[in-house]
């Protein structure tokens, strides 16, 4: 009888497509915040925290992952850094969503442009990685896209600070502390949850803010926050742990150049040239970052 042959992965393969399928998912998750902008962005904030430790806390039930969540519990340092790491996703949560829902989509795709050139410069700085010729051409390329979209916003808006800022400083902790991906998510959202359910029962009081009054669909969106929410992030961690801080920054313009998609053709937001040529010079420094093994054998 033949057997079909294994396949075998690299560590950075894997890497590569834990990458790929977080900002995938993050690039289309606007579409979702985007349905439920009737319901007030911190109870939004406050079911994903809630609905991402019932997701994360039965994945790891399945997966007979609780002793992994006690040891990391009685560390002490790795629970000061997840503190931290909290405080910093929860911000970048709350942030994202007040931008999707009040028209700053353009705002939260430059914040996120902006975010790999952190990363790479984090990775360097902390991490003491280094880019090769051709990788700090496809920085200097991105770089010129960002300041090109600076221009022409006359500005860089608060958003496009605070998104950058809170997610690279995320990763390379999360890239620090050294776990899983899905006990690093379940302790982060359990430590805030106390917080969002006080929040959602006794000071919310919007009319979605009692579950028992919303329709059966409504509950169910809500509840879908949790999977928004965990999935992207659960291959995020997978991915940081697999690639280095700079290969994984380059990879973070998939979600905001589908971002920028979605606010020129779906939602209507004006495609300038100045918008053109920033997505040009962006996506011509992750052809380079991604086929720089290819060029450099050109080049010999």
């Amino acid at each position: 009888m033949n057997s079909f042959p294994k396949l075998s992965f690299s560590e950075a393969s894997i890497g590569i497509f834990y990458a790929l399928g977080a900002y995938l998912m993050w690039g289309f998750a606007p579409i979702y915040f985007k349905y439920l902008g009737f319901v007030p962005v911190d109870e939004i904030l406050a079911h994903r925290v809630i609905w991402s430790v019932v997701v994360t806390g039965l994945l790891i039930t399945v997966l007979g992952g609780w002793s992994d969540v006690k040891e990391v519990c009685l560390s002490a340092k790795k629970l000061l850094l997840l503190l931290v790491t909290t405080l910093l996703i929860s911000s970048n949560w709350m942030v994202f969503i007040w931008a999707v829902n009040n028209d700053r989509m353009l705002e939260a795709s430059l914040g996120y442009y902006i975010n790999p050139l952190i990363s790479v410069l984090l990775g360097m700085i902390f991490l003491k990685e280094s880019l090769s010729r051709i990788r700090w051409i496809a920085v200097g390329f991105a770089f010129i896209g960002v300041l090109i979209q600076v221009f022409s916003l006359g500005a860089l808006p608060w958003v496009s600070l605070v998104l950058p800022l809170t997610f690279a400083f995320y990763g390379l902790l999360r890239k620090k502390v050294k776990i899983e991906a899905l006990t690093g998510l379940f302790i982060e959202t359990l430590i805030v949850a106390p917080i969002a359910l006080y929040y959602l029962v006794l000071i919310a009081d919007s009319e979605y803010s009692n579950m028992l009054d919303n329709s059966m669909s409504l509950n169910l969106w809500l509840m879908f926050a949790g999977i928004v929410t965990a999935s992207p992030l659960i291959f995020f961690g997978q991915a940081t742990l697999r690639l280095s801080l700079s290969t994984l920054g380059f990879f973070q313009y998939l979600a905001p150049s589908i971002l920028f998609v979605f606010a020129v053709l779906v939602y209507g937001e004006e495609l300038t040239f100045e918008k053109a040529v920033t997505f040009l010079f962006i996506w011509s420094g992750i052809v380079l970052f991604v086929f720089e093994k290819q060029i450099r054998q050109k080049l010999k």
